[in-house]
């Protein structure tokens, strides 16, 4: 270990002193420049307890266990930000007495909300069972008549560069043939 003032190797017992208001370890010839001796304080042990998963309430278990399945089976309502909050407001609910109950953050429920964001089926049924409102729905499949393939072409297709090409060469050949007999007049 070496002195903090000089720099000279500590040789025997290291004294801690404070010179104009800094501790530091000095070997015992420059001691003579500080003015009181200090002892370290030994740190406190802090125990630490692991923090675990956040137990889901008995409600959001329920929830879970009767969630819909994930396919496509399902939708959201239209509207059903304004619904959420209409629902919200009439319970008399804050946001965030609403996250405690359903277990889920503040700042997600406010855009789902807003309808910056749409809720995946296990929130939407969350948000169903506490707000007792009707979100998911089963989906409505229109039945439609898929066009034949030479309509479709036509009719959903967009212009490409060669169909510009082949509209200025086609607009091109009228003017030809009206330019060559009038140039053949002149001579």
């Amino acid at each position: 270990m070496r002195c903090e003032v000089c720099g000279r190797r500590i040789l025997g017992r290291p004294q801690k002193v404070i010179i104009e208001g800094a501790k530091m370890t000095v070997c015992t010839a420059c001691s003579k420049h500080g003015k009181l001796t200090w002892e370290e304080e030994p740190k406190p042990k802090t125990i630490v307890k692991p923090k675990g998963p956040r137990q889901p309430t008995k409600l959001v278990t329920r929830i879970a266990q009767e969630a819909p399945p994930p396919e496509s089976a399902f939708e959201l309502v239209e509207g059903f930000d304004s619904k959420i909050r209409q629902a919200r407001e009439k319970m008399g609910i804050s946001h965030e007495d609403l996250g405690k109950k359903l277990n889920e953050k503040v700042s997600r429920l406010k855009k789902i909300e807003k309808g910056k964001m749409t809720p995946d089926n296990l929130l939407a049924s969350k948000l169903e069972h506490a707000l007792k409102i009707k979100l998911i729905v089963p989906t409505t499949e229109e039945k439609t008549k898929e066009p034949s393939v030479a309509a479709s072409r036509t009719i959903n297709r967009e212009l490409t560069l060669g169909d510009l090409i082949k509209l200025d060469k086609k607009e091109a050949k009228p003017k030809a043939d009206k330019e060559e007999p009038a140039a053949r007049e002149q001579s």
